[in-house]
């Protein structure tokens, strides 16, 4: 499974961006994505996550009410669309894949795959 995560940029705050991330390879419908971001020198955290099948969505309380997750089977393309983004929002958005229980979810380790990162920037 391929991964590959597109769409930040710069944005001020209270502004909206969708982040993308699509997926190649063999995809089972019970396997979740999840979003994850990293800020330099912290830890990974979890965002959001949803399953092919529509497990979910599964959301960090930091950005539940603003983010939302969703997904599109026919394009093997989830989204995240981020609205009234806030500056500690800035920080490199990963998409990853892999056969996570539903437990498990914001558990970033559990992902086999993960996408190349997308840089998301929030000036205040």
């Amino acid at each position: 499974v391929q991964l590959q995560a597109f769409g930040g940029g710069l944005v001020q705050a209270g502004g909206s961006l969708r982040l993308s991330c699509a997926a190649s390879g063999r995809i089972f419908s019970s396997t979740f994505v999840g979003w994850f971001r990293q800020v330099s020198g912290k830890e990974r955290d979890f965002v959001a996550a949803i399953s092919w099948s529509g497990a979910g969505p599964y959301y960090a309380d930091s950005v539940r009410g603003r983010f939302t997750i969703s997904r599109d089977n026919a394009k093997n393309t989830v989204y995240l669309q981020m609205n009234s983004l806030k500056p500690e929002d800035t920080a490199v958005y990963y998409c990853a894949t892999g056969p996570v229980i539903r437990s498990y979810v914001s558990d970033g380790g559990r992902y086999n795959y993960w996408g190349q990162g997308t840089l998301v920037t929030v000036s205040s």
